[in-house]
């Protein structure tokens, strides 16, 4: 979501309304469109309209309509993407983009809302992440799952439509407009980490990797084969991405298990994982604490906002809040030292 200023809510897709596809209608654009016949499914989705897709055969596929608030240039740049990794990853597990009977990537349709571009991808059949028991396994084959994501968009050219996404790390800053919203028990905290961050930004602005990444790498978006419990079958919803900081992707993938009594161990199976396909320079362990710390807190601050702005959808927008809190105090001391002492070949890998 690209957020012209973060201080006064404008229009884009998160925030606009849409007018609701009737399931026969979606199924019938698949078929006009695709020349598929089959049934639609509705599933749960916070910015466009997301349907599964059994064609006749049994066969599953993934439908998407987008929010007319969407820029089409977004879209874009996600299908180029999931296209680059078709080539120059093929094992990396993603969803693949099906082409329309006249060739094309997507399809335009007109609705009441206007402009709504339709899209069709393959279905990845397996368990979300957040559904099943962590073991140290699963956590390393999800950290080396990132790491080899990483690989394949490494020489992706592709690059996101002007603006700054709410969840990019790199425009942590840039939540100071907004705060003023996060309960006052909690606030000291969050404006901490923007202070450690600001003091940090010639650092950052030093990384040399830079990339397209993935930016959402979160239990919600990894699929684990049923099979075989800890192996990754899939990894899924590619609108947040953005170019960035390699070291950011590695953040946001770890913010999401350091919530739990077990984090240490969590952490550092990921960690073992990412490095066994991808070491990290000396300058980005330096940054990867304050790092998380960030993503921690734009959770917190990103929520509260929200949840102030949309008081009828508080229960959804703030169903991580919690998870992030207790991660940002269970973190709220870590170092390099400490990462080193979790990894001990953090940086010899």
């Amino acid at each position: 979501m690209t957020e012209p200023s973060l201080a006064s809510p404008g229009t884009d897709s998160m925030r606009a309304t849409l007018t609701v596809t009737a399931l026969p209608d979606a199924a019938a654009a698949v078929a006009a469109v695709y020349g598929l016949e089959g049934e639609v499914k509705r599933l749960s989705s916070e910015r466009d309209e997301t349907f599964l897709f059994r064609r006749t055969d049994g066969t599953a596929f993934i439908l998407k309509i987008a929010n007319a608030a969407e820029d089409p240039a977004a879209l874009e740049f996600q299908d180029g993407a999931l296209l680059h990794l078709e080539r120059a990853a093929p094992c990396v597990p993603v969803p693949r983009l099906i082409r329309t009977q006249a060739g094309e990537q997507s399809h335009t349709l007109a609705s009441p809302d206007g402009p709504r571009i339709m899209r069709l991808l393959s279905f990845l059949p397996g368990e979300l992440q957040y559904r099943t028991p962590a073991t140290p396994a699963q956590s390393r084959n999800v950290g080396r799952a990132l790491a080899e994501l990483g690989r394949g968009l490494e020489d992706y050219k592709g690059r996101p439509p002007e603006g700054k996404l709410m969840w990019d790390i790199s425009h942590t800053l840039d939540l100071a407009a907004v705060v003023g919203h996060v309960a006052p028990e909690r606030r000291a905290r969050a404006e901490a980490v923007l202070a450690e961050f600001e003091r940090a930004l010639p650092a950052i602005d030093a990384l040399r990797r830079r990339q397209i990444i993935h930016n959402d790498f979160n239990p919600h978006n990894i699929l684990l084969d049923p099979a075989e419990p800890d192996a990754v079958a899939g990894i899924i919803d590619f609108g947040d991405m953005v170019h960035a900081p390699l070291i950011n992707d590695l953040a946001v993938g770890l913010s999401y298990h350091l919530a739990t009594d077990n984090w240490t161990a969590r952490v550092s199976g990921f960690l073992e994982g990412f490095l066994s396909a991808r070491p990290l320079e000396t300058a980005e362990i330096e940054l990867l604490p304050l790092l998380l710390r960030c993503r921690l807190a734009m959770s917190i601050i990103i929520a509260e906002w929200r949840s102030a702005l949309f008081p009828e959808n508080r229960d959804y927008i703030m169903r991580n809040h919690a998870t992030a809190l207790r991660g940002l105090q269970n973190i709220s001391d870590l170092n390099p030292a400490g990462l080193a002492w979790l990894v001990p070949n953090l940086s010899e890998a």
